[in-house]
């Protein structure tokens, strides 16, 4: 018996057009999977059952009666639940809107469902997407498929874990400063960052707009292309939309890096960086000159400044954003009896939003504060400017570049839960990336004790081409995308 499950998205979808599939198979296929494992894993915080198999049975009478059917009918992908869903509760991970339901889709939810995919699932997540490991979720942690005592990473840990147990065959997510690479990285699968502006953010629960970016997770590098192909382009509803039209990134696919020239930043390595880790990166390093590609060394010395720099940016940002949660227009609101409303609001606040998301706020009021602007935030903006300096030169030079996803492999749950500090600094080779602008994928690359390590590939503004084709080039000379977790 063929466990569908554990396809990729192209090779279902050729399966199911030539009618060797249903579309109601696969999403029982998946459905049964996640029956076995999900009390496991706990990827997921809504389950869509019953209107997924309902639309898995219309797309297959359409392909019964020959009609046109599109790139992802009868594919089943888990939404980050950051992304609005019309009719389907979407809550971020956060009591604060536990009980919200949006009334309109997210712009990529509107693009994968003209497609005919079928949303199965809202995936579990750092509240407010604000976490590197999805424990700060208020329904409870993630669990890593290859590790149940570790983290998924985060902030996309449910999208992440859903693929690596084969609970999904697509999933979206979303990244601020890593939020897809990490989990990506700690779960041994694809994760891309788009360049900012390249997919439309509108109906992502906004937690830094100048920095967050919608992107596909997907179980190897093609199937990443295919749903880069299918929400790309521009948006009206978005003003940092760029107004670019739709692209097709399935001609990147090409297995050849001959004569591509790859930066290695020094930087990347530093401090906190485990040796393991940087051995398996300088492996897949010493692959691609194998392949044809040449490297070199060089050094980005502002990327030093990336966490301070990010975390100034971000959590100003967060404190602006969250300042709509009042318990007055949606969401959670407390019950206070005769009470004025600066009670009422303070009260619902400090009940509805978790201990993470409390703290990125009042860190980010205080920087925004008269008499710290100056010192903090706009000096961070100044030093963000010098940090996406540094990858221009260095991109100038070089197709691409090659970082460590992470400095260490999935750490276990509750190592650094009570160190915020440490939880940010396992940030430090992701987030310069968004602090830049410029895409990012990860890849799996290794393992360390059966856990799992990635390699980030960085490219020039809206060359995602390049970096695909590298990532693919990778993927089809290495036989890890095939490893599966003992669950």
């Amino acid at each position: 018996m063929v466990n569908y499950n554990a396809l990729t998205c192209h090779k279902l979808k050729e399966m199911i057009d030539r009618q060797e599939v249903s579309s109601e198979e696969v999403i029982n296929s998946v459905f049964d999977r996640i029956d076995k494992v999900e009390s496991k894993i706990h990827a997921y915080i809504s389950l869509f059952r019953d209107s997924a198999l309902k639309e898995a049975r219309v797309i297959d009478d359409r392909i019964k009666n020959g009609e046109n059917v599109g790139r992802l009918s009868g594919i089943p992908v888990a939404v980050k639940d950051v992304m609005c869903t019309k009719g389907k509760l979407t809550t971020c991970g956060s009591r604060i809107l536990k009980n919200y339901i949006p009334p309109f889709d997210a712009t990529v939810v509107e693009r994968i469902k003209k497609e005919g995919a079928i949303i199965i699932g809202k995936t579990n997540m750092d509240e407010f997407a604000m976490g590197s490991s999805t424990e700060n979720s208020s329904f409870g942690y993630s669990r890593n498929p290859w590790a149940l005592d570790h983290v998924t990473g985060g902030s996309s840990g449910g999208s992440a874990a859903a693929l690596a147990a084969d609970e999904t065959i697509l999933a979206l997510g979303s990244d601020t400063g890593g939020s897809i690479r990490c989990p990506a990285s700690f779960c041994s699968v694809v994760g891309l960052k788009p360049t900012y502006g390249l997919v439309s953010r509108y109906g992502l629960i906004a937690y830094a707009n100048s920095l967050e970016q919608i992107g596909p997770l997907t179980k190897d590098v093609t199937d990443c292309a295919l749903l880069l192909s299918i929400i790309n382009g521009n948006d009206r509803c978005d003003s940092t939309s760029v107004p670019f039209q739709n692209r097709d990134y399935m001609n990147a696919l090409v297995d050849d890096v001959r004569d591509f020239t790859l930066g290695v930043p020094r930087e990347f390595f530093g401090e906190g960086t485990e040796e393991t880790v940087e051995k398996c990166v300088w492996d897949a390093v010493h692959k691609f000159e194998d392949l044809g590609a040449n490297y070199s060394e060089i050094s980005m010395p502002h990327i030093v400044y990336s966490i301070p720099t990010y975390y100034l940016v971000a959590m100003s940002e967060a404190s602006s954003n969250l300042a709509r949660f009042d318990g007055v227009r949606y969401g959670f609101r407390a019950e206070k009896n005769n009470a004025d409303w600066n009670v009422v609001f303070g009260i619902t606040r400090e009940k509805g939003f978790g201990s993470e998301v409390k703290r990125r706020i009042i860190l980010g009021t205080f920087a925004l504060s008269a008499g710290y602007y100056d010192k903090y935030y706009l000096k961070a903006l100044k030093i963000r400017t010098l940090i996406k300096d540094d990858f221009e030169k260095a991109l100038a030079k070089h197709s691409a570049l090659i970082t460590p996803t992470m400095p260490t492999p999935p750490f276990k749950i509750g190592e650094k839960i009570e160190d915020p500090l440490s939880m940010y600094m396992s940030d430090i080779d992701t987030v310069p990336i968004n602090l830049a602008g410029v895409p990012s994928i990860s890849i799996p690359c290794g393992f360390v004790n059966n856990l799992p390590v990635g390699v980030q590939i960085i490219g020039r503004l809206f060359d995602e081409e390049t970096v695909l084709r590298i990532a693919y080039t990778y993927e089809q000379n290495s036989s890890l995308q095939r490893k599966k977790p003992n669950l």
